[in-house]
């Protein structure tokens, strides 16, 4: 029985469970690499190696599940999300699981940086894609609602793994993780497939004739992943602005129960940053996607303003030095940064079109790996040659206030809403869909 084609986004219905899938996900794969940082410290003192090096564990997980997004998108179109999701699943876990019997960084690294960092970019890629494929008008509040499992996990998962620690060990810890992981798969079971009328109907692109065998080969690698993004002007210039994002993005969640001990707050008043930092953060992601849909504002506007905050508020973290300014440094942080995440993902459909929107996000968290690769090893560095993390916080900050004035760049970020709403078009291609960026401007290579 031949699947039916939907020519317009459902917007809501299945859609629901699928932002239920999406929450899941986000709770088992960033909400775990969030508050990994309590393992952060057990691992320095048991291997005796100092913060940078300990550091690469998550940012290797963290790159691999960006790097090889383009492989669960590819993966994702052929196989379809589910047992995609399913079989990323089964590696998270697995990895985990060899990891609680490591005896070196090496095996670290292999195991939790690549092992589990390569199932969790067969799980996020055609998670978050399937979103967007069945919102639109609501997709912000839906991106948003799904990203909020991350505050709760970070909430959860902090204190519990102290909890596990302490009880177990940070191997029996890690063994206990490894099962939560299997779960992946539950939610890989929600994520019904839909086909879209602008599957049908993207636009093909002309490559130069380099001799029919090179061309032949060309073709298929520039099918299978979309090349032709890397000659989208906004796609590149927007890759490039969340990347630098990214870069100081993640230091606080491997760094602050670190930098809270360091100040000489006990093991669970430091681990309690990272809970009240997800509390604010899972409010923010559910404001910030019900604003978004609201149209006031441009979204990309949005993310422009959240963008500048969140980078003011790394700066002000080593300003606290009391446990109570800390606590209300990590608030503010925990909002504006978590006001950026469902943003990062809603603004691409609008740049790329919906029927671009699975290769295009894998080929985004590709890039975006760069980001999440250097930053944390350099925060690490950096606490190693200065003795503090105040320079590592404060040139996170740097990093993403470099990236929102990247955004500037963009094409058609200067254009108002009132002139956008005058020129907003129907095309079925989702080229010009968007009423984020006029669609002469979109398509500019």
């Amino acid at each position: 029985m031949a699947k039916p084609v939907f020519s317009e986004l459902p917007d809501g219905g299945w859609g629901w469970m699928i932002v239920l899938a999406g929450f899941l996900s986000n709770c088992l794969l960033v909400g775990v690499t969030r508050s990994f940082g309590v393992f952060f410290v057990y691992f320095t003192r048991y291997f005796q190696e100092s913060s940078s090096r300990v550091s690469w564990i998550t940012s290797i997980a963290m790159a691999t599940q960006q790097f090889a997004s383009p492989v669960g998108s590819v993966f994702g179109t052929h196989y379809g999300a589910r047992p995609v999701v399913m079989v990323g699943g089964v590696l998270a876990s697995l990895g985990m699981l060899t990891a609680s019997f490591g005896q070196s960084l090496l095996h670290m690294y292999l195991s939790i940086g690549l092992l589990t960092g390569f199932g969790w970019a067969l799980v996020f890629t055609p998670t978050v894609a399937m979103i967007s494929r069945y919102f639109k008008r609501r997709r912000a509040l839906a991106t948003g609602l799904a990203f909020t499992g991350v505050g709760v996990a970070s909430f959860i998962l902090s204190p519990l793994f102290q909890l596990l620690i302490d009880e177990y060990g940070w191997r029996g810890a890690l063994q206990i993780l490894s099962a939560l992981m299997l779960n992946l798969c539950v939610s890989a079971a929600l994520l019904r497939p839909i086909t879209l009328r602008e599957d049908f109907l993207i636009p093909s692109r002309g490559h130069p004739d380099d001799g029919p065998k090179n061309n032949e080969f060309w073709g298929k690698v520039t099918s299978a992943f979309d090349l032709t993004l890397f000659l989208h002007r906004g796609f590149m210039v927007y890759t490039f602005a969340i990347t630098l994002m990214t870069t100081g993005y993640f230091v606080p969640y491997v760094h602050l129960v670190a930098h809270g001990k360091n100040l000489g707050l006990s093991d669970y008043k430091a681990v309690f940053l990272l809970s009240v930092t997800a509390i604010s953060e899972t409010v923010a992601r559910l404001f910030s996607g019900w604003v978004a849909d609201l149209r006031l504002i441009r979204t990309i506007h949005m993310l422009f303003l959240c963008g500048v905050l969140t980078g003011v508020s790394l700066l002000l973290i080593p300003v606290g030095q009391t446990y109570s300014s800390l606590v209300g440094f990590s608030l503010f942080y925990g909002f504006t940064s978590g006001a950026l995440a469902p943003l990062f993902f809603s603004t691409l459909p609008d740049i790329v079109g919906i029927g671009r929107i699975l290769k295009a996000t894998g080929l985004f968290l590709m890039l975006l790996s760069i980001g999440g690769l250097l930053g944390p090893p350099l925060s690490g560095f950096l606490e190693d040659l200065t003795g503090s993390y105040t320079i590592s916080f404060m040139t996170a900050g740097g990093f993403i206030l470099a990236g929102s004035l990247v955004l500037l760049f963009l094409p058609g970020f200067s254009v108002c809403m009132t002139i956008l709403s005058e020129r907003r078009t129907d095309d079925p291609a989702g080229a010009g869909e968007s009423t984020e960026h006029p669609a002469p401007e979109i398509e500019q290579s």
